[in-house]
């Protein structure tokens, strides 16, 4: 159960809002020659943390109605990028701000890092309410190194091959957007498969935690890339 407690709430707030501020800084960063409007950003960041609000009781009926785990998973990580897909189609809708190729990547990793800051927040309420500070701290940190980055490449993924496909018509930019869609969807169940299967390991926790921010690393140098790409792409 959520406390009531406002210095409790405030904490995990400002825990969890920090990780997903220093992504955002890094990426916006990435593309300062053509920086989007701070308000749309500002915006987008906050729609982005209240699409939590719609995925929890989407993934409460999920998990009270399905049985299979693997069915649970698929389900519950097509919720989030779906939600924080629309997060972003409502600000954006009839608008002129996604006009180049890479508008489309940094508005969907802002929603991806506003949904993981509140996901955050959530995740670090409970070890502070009872007072476990050191665990608090632990959960943060790993979370800012493995959800907050699942969040912002598994919906990178889905923005850059939006942006790719921007000027594309038909049956071709639709296909863009349902392949986007299950490479962040698959990124995504393969990251809580290893997280499952680090939380049932008995043997060294440490290298397995290894083994799961490795993988994820690895395809956030491969978003890294591809990011470039379209920032390339007139």
């Amino acid at each position: 159960m959520l406390t009531d407690d406002p210095k409790i709430i405030a904490l995990a707030f400002i825990g969890g809002i920090i990780p997903s501020l220093l992504w955002l800084w890094f990426w916006l960063k990435e593309n300062k020659k053509n920086p989007e409007p701070k308000g749309i950003l500002t915006i987008v960041f906050i729609m982005g943390m209240l699409a939590v609000i719609f995925v929890l009781p989407i993934q409460k009926f999920i998990q009270g109605n399905v049985d299979s785990n693997e069915l649970k998973f698929i389900l519950w990580a097509s919720a989030e990028e779906i939600i924080k897909y629309l997060a972003v189609i409502i600000v954006l809708y009839k608008t002129t701000y996604a006009d180049k190729p890479i508008d489309w990547p940094i508005y969907l990793i802002t929603a991806a890092l506003g949904f993981a800051a509140i996901e955050n927040a959530l995740f670090l309420i409970k070890p502070l309410s009872i007072g476990e500070n050191t665990i608090s701290l632990l959960t943060g940190q790993l979370r800012f190194l493995g959800s907050t980055l699942l969040h912002t490449v598994s919906s990178g993924i889905l923005g850059i091959a939006l942006g790719i496909s921007l000027h594309m018509e038909g049956v071709k930019k639709k296909l863009y957007l349902v392949v986007g869609f299950i490479l962040a969807i698959a990124l995504h169940n393969v990251f809580n498969f290893f997280i499952i299967r680090v939380n049932e390991n008995d043997g060294n926790y440490f290298l397995e935690i290894l083994k799961v921010f490795g993988f994820l690393w690895v395809v956030a140098i491969i978003v890294m890339l591809l990011f470039e790409k379209v920032k390339r792409i007139n």
